[in-house]
């Protein structure tokens, strides 16, 4: 397969060649080494994909003109070919727009595809609040106090330096305030942060989803968080 190349560029082991999030949108060919293509999901590294020689990768961004939705770091000395810009803009602008419209849809969609196989939070329509609710629940050893400042209808964020597996079910009890009483629920912990770089804004915990709420018990909970 030959692809048009204007450039070489040679990367050590570790390298990064671009951030996800960052602007750009140069496509890139393997023509020697491989690239690690990762995302950050709930402050831990994804890998997505290891592009090998004679790959293409980068055209996400220039084709959906978004940031990049990927970080890529060289596995071992790696050299890789820019390919020609003026042909990429050259050829993409002889298409029709709908025709370009369509490739577009079809980048964004792979986006949101793998962002779902890897795990990336989807942004919920549901109201979430941020009041600050006090709960326990029992792990393996003893009961846990703790609290909540991230509500919803569905589930909640727990702050706890010992989050419990991603999976396990548990009964949780949450204190409503002015002392009206408690919701008592089945949950399971659907994701957790083990580490991060911002103890305010996200510390350290788990969410987790509730399974059998009553909707007494929910009724409750939404007065408390309006």
């Amino acid at each position: 397969m030959y692809l048009e190349t204007s450039s070489e560029e040679t990367y050590e082991d570790g390298q990064i060649i671009f951030e996800e999030g960052s602007s750009g949108d140069w496509i890139y060919v393997v023509e020697d080494g491989a690239i690690e293509l990762s995302k950050v999901v709930n402050d831990r590294k994804v890998v997505v994909e290891v592009v090998r020689q004679g790959e293409v990768f980068g055209e996400m961004a220039f084709l959906a003109r978004i940031p990049r939705t990927a970080t890529a770091r060289a596995l071992g000395k790696t050299v890789l070919g820019i390919m020609d810009r003026m042909y990429l803009d050259d050829q993409y602008s002889r298409l029709s727009e709908s025709f370009q419209a369509v490739i577009k849809s079809l980048a964004v969609r792979l986006k949101k595809t793998t962002d779902s196989m890897v795990g990336v939070p989807v942004v919920r329509k549901e109201k979430r609040t941020m009041k600050c609710l006090s709960l326990s629940f029992k792990d393996k050893d003893a009961l846990i106090r703790s609290y909540s400042h991230n509500v919803s209808s569905s589930g909640l964020f727990i702050k706890t330096a010992k989050p419990l597996p991603k999976g396990e079910e548990f009964i949780i009890q949450v204190e409503l305030p002015n002392q009206v009483g408690s919701v008592r629920c089945r949950c399971q912990v659907a994701w957790i942060r083990a580490e991060t770089n911002d103890p305010v804004a996200r510390p350290v915990g788990m969410g987790v989803k509730f399974l059998d709420i009553s909707k007494e018990d929910q009724s409750l909970l939404q007065a408390a968080m309006s």
